[in-house]
């Protein structure tokens, strides 16, 4: 099957963590969804058994009819039969949850943080690193389950590295640091207190930093023999949580190897379209990365809905006196970052032929 292919007709899927913001994102991305169709809804212990419109408070839009009579089971193999499941576990139960799927052939698609930095999990953005797919070979192999999990990036992560990655490649970034501020819905649902992000910023989100600086040397490195080798990359990460809805602006001074001349870079990331076979899949966007040439964009409330939700947008490519380059880059965190990321990890799984058939 090529990247422009499709199934003769749609894998059943399930989605775990359903309740919840990221699963009611996955509800969204799916719904309709020419490739996959939700089956089944899994969820906590205290929401198995109720239909899905007893279990969830809906956030955003209309829950869709079809789903809301269908009974949620418990995030278990044994009750879920799907052969790909989407999760959007919360990452304190995610770990053990998501083997325990791989080792009954499911394939898992995730978003949670549990396995991305382990050396046989592809860690993956398809327009930036779509050859590390290959991990799930060694993965399955030495593992010895025949179903498999692929995690998408933390969500400033995400955004970070869709602006480097062309850089990179004409570059090659030397150091980083970034500056985030970084959507409320970012921590889930409900999110963080009315009174503590009202009027505020707060310039602590509790393991965010670490990720920012681990996952983007992983992302932006090459795999080779069923390994990859990190990007020789040194990443200095702040993350603040601001009082905006949705969209995380990512602020970044970067060094490269070779510095880009006048206008070189703006070039660069204008025509970037990412690997081939991200390209024409039902989620990508027409371009995955766009420049604003105005000189106050991007803005959350006006760019974070690009692309439907896909597309980052960067602006302000300028010299920066302390390194080389600074510019500013915005994603929508639970659609780019979250939900829509993992769907696009599995289309491009579809793509390449490596799913069970449908």
């Amino acid at each position: 099957m090529t990247a422009t292919s499709s199934p003769v007709k749609r894998w059943p899927v399930a989605v775990l963590g359903a309740t919840g913001a990221v699963g009611q994102t996955f509800i969204r991305q799916l719904a309709g969804h020419p490739w996959f169709e939700i089956v089944e809804l899994a969820a906590s212990d205290r929401s198995a058994g109720k239909t899905y419109g007893e279990a969830c408070r809906w956030l955003e839009g209309s829950l869709p009819t079809e789903l809301s009579g269908l009974s949620v089971v418990r995030c278990d193999p044994e009750e879920v039969a799907s052969p790909i499941v989407f999760s959007a576990l919360d990452s304190g139960v995610a770990g053990a949850i998501e083997e325990a799927f791989a080792r009954a052939g499911r394939f898992v698609l995730s978003n949670a943080s549990n396995h991305r930095m382990d050396e046989d999990v592809p860690l993956v953005i398809p327009e930036v690193n779509a050859p590390h797919l290959s991990l799930l070979d060694r993965q399955r192999e030495g593992r010895g389950w025949p179903g498999g999990i692929v995690t998408n990036a933390n969500c400033a992560a995400t955004v970070a590295a869709m602006a480097l990655a062309p850089l990179h490649e004409a570059f090659e970034v030397r150091r980083a640091m970034v500056f985030t501020m970084q959507a409320v819905s970012g921590a889930g649902y409900p999110g963080v207190a009315s009174l503590d992000i009202l009027g505020n910023v707060i310039p602590y989100i509790a393991g965010e930093e670490p990720k920012l600086e681990r996952e983007l040397a992983k992302m932006l490195g090459s795999v080779s023999g069923g390994s990859v080798q990190p990007a020789t990359i040194t990443v200095s990460a702040h993350t603040n949580r601001v009082a905006t809805e949705h969209g995380h602006l990512v602020c970044l001074s970067v060094e490269f190897v070779r510095k880009p001349r006048d206008g070189e870079a703006t070039e660069v990331l204008s025509r970037w379209r990412g690997h081939p076979d991200a390209r024409c899949l039902p989620s990508s966007p027409d371009r995955p990365l766009v420049v604003a040439t105005e000189p106050d964009r991007p803005q959350t409330r006006r760019d974070v809905n690009a692309g439907r939700g896909m597309t980052v947008t960067v602006g302000r490519v300028r010299p920066d006196a302390l390194l080389d380059l600074k510019l500013v880059a915005l994603g929508h965190n639970i659609i780019r970052g979250a939900a829509g990321g993992s769907v696009l990890n599995a289309e491009l799984l579809a793509s390449r032929g490596l799913l069970p058939a449908a």
